[in-house]
This record gives C-alpha cells, sequence and structure tokens, in this order.
C-alpha cells in the first residue's frame, strides 16, 4: 500500500536505507544484494542515476520522482496486489497522467492486481475496470466502472458527476451535493445519505438499504426504481 510520497517516505533516511532496510527485513539478502534489486527497481520506474539516488534524502528530489520511487517500493517484494491511496495528490496535472500511466503499466507487465482509493474520478474513469462508491464508510453503488460514470443509479453517485466542473456551463455556478458527511460516530438510522438527498422519502430515514442488483450495477437505495423512471421520462419529453 502507498500514499502521498511525503507522508510514505521517511525525511530523515536516505531513498537506499528505506528500499535495502525494506529488503532485508523480509529476504535472508546481503546489503550489497539488497542494494542491486533496488537499483532494478528504480530502473524500471525511470529514475535516471538510480545508484545515485539511492543515497538521497527524500527533500533532494522532486514530487514526481518521490512517486516514481514509492511505487518501486511498492514492487520491491513481487506483490500480487498493491493498494494505491490518493496517488496522485500534490502533483501536478502532466505529472499525475505520467504516474498513473506509469503504474498501470508496471501492473500488467509484473501481473499486479490494483486498487485505486481516491476522490478524483476522472482518474477512475480511465485507469479502472470496476468502482466502488462509498459513503460514510458504507459501499452504496458498485459495478463497472463505465457504467457508474455513464449512468450513476444513486443520489450520492449522481451529485458527485454532476459537481465534475465539466457539468457545467462557463461562468455558472459549480453544483454540488447540500449539507455535509455525518460523522462516523452519528451515521443517520436509515439511510445515511437521506440528511442531504432531495428524493428522500421517510422510510429512508428509518431504514437502511441493502445492496440490490439494478440494471448494470449493485446499488443501495430505496428509491433507486422511482428515480430509474423519472429520468427515462425526462429523457423521452
Amino acid at each position: 500500500i502507498f500514499q502521498d510520497p511525503m507522508v510514505t517516505l521517511n525525511p530523515v533516511l536516505t531513498i537506499g536505507q528505506q528500499m535495502v532496510e525494506t529488503l532485508m527485513a523480509h529476504r535472508k539478502l546481503s546489503k550489497a544484494e539488497a542494494e542491486q534489486i533496488a537499483v532494478v527497481k528504480l530502473r524500471e520506474v525511470y529514475i535516471p542515476s538510480p545508484e545515485e539516488r539511492l543515497a538521497q534524502y527524500p527533500h533532494e528530489l522532486s514530487g514526481g520522482m518521490r512517486q516514481r520511487i514509492i511505487i518501486a517500493m511498492a514492487l520491491l517484494l513481487d506483490p500480487e496486489l498493491i493498494i494505491a491511496d490518493e496517488p496522485t495528490t500534490a502533483l501536478d496535472v502532466t505529472i499525475q497522467a505520467d504516474i498513473m500511466e506509469l503504474l498501470l503499466e508496471l501492473c500488467q507487465s509484473n501481473k499486479v492486481g490494483l486498487i485505486l482509493i481516491t476522490h478524483d474520478l476522472g482518474v477512475v474513469s480511465q485507469m479502472t475496470e470496476r468502482t466502488l462508491v462509498m459513503y460514510a464508510g458504507k459501499i452504496i453503488e458498485a459495478g463497472r466502472t463505465r457504467e457508474i460514470i455513464n449512468d450513476p443509479q444513486h443520489p450520492y453517485t449522481q451529485g458527485l458527476i454532476n459537481a465534475l466542473p465539466q457539468q457545467t456551463k462557463p461562468g455558472m455556478r459549480l453544483k454540488q451535493i447540500p449539507g455535509n458527511m455525518p460523522s462516523l460516530t452519528a451515521i443517520p438510522a436509515g439511510c445515511p445519505f437521506s440528511p442531504r438527498c432531495e428524493y428522500v422519502r421517510d422510510h429512508c430515514r428509518t431504514t437502511r438499504p441493502e445492496p440490490v442488483q439494478y440494471a448494470h450495477v449493485e446499488v443501495a437505495c430505496h428509491e433507486v426504481n422511482r428515480l430509474h423512471r423519472e429520468r427515462t421520462e425526462e429523457v423521452k419529453a
């Protein structure tokens, strides 16, 4: 699992120390052997002069280079699965695209599964095959990414997509979901999204919806049938 490189990398240890210690803690390797593997992994993520980078500290490297090093560290022990938590945080948009393309390329070439945790729907739409939308710690919609992005069923998912800048005309105020996320210690008794949902009914406030298969997704919403019918009628009109 890896996150923002400023959180993941230890600022008082060199890149080499962090990579070598990881390898030696999990495998019976000498320091020299571990350093050789570290250099190979840095080359795989296109780090220039990898031998020199081993002696450097995180603050001496750019944000994009630090993120490449995190990817190299994630691949050190040949995992079957990588969990990437907001891997493009604080990176320039162009660098974000490069990092995500690199991560996907390496996962495919090494046959590694990838779970991406992010709020960036653009990254989700370009990088993933399947999406799980969560609200207040619960999965409220799940299905193939393309189908969820193109035809979301849950009001929260619809709100997220409608809030994207490209969904609003220039000069107009961005759409937003009213209200605030509930505290995890004070989640409403019924549907956790009910205080913010424009389609809420009485039973939404008292009974928690269970995920049901609807059309192309699984969705946890009492009113999914009614909402889908209303949207269909609007399109016909």
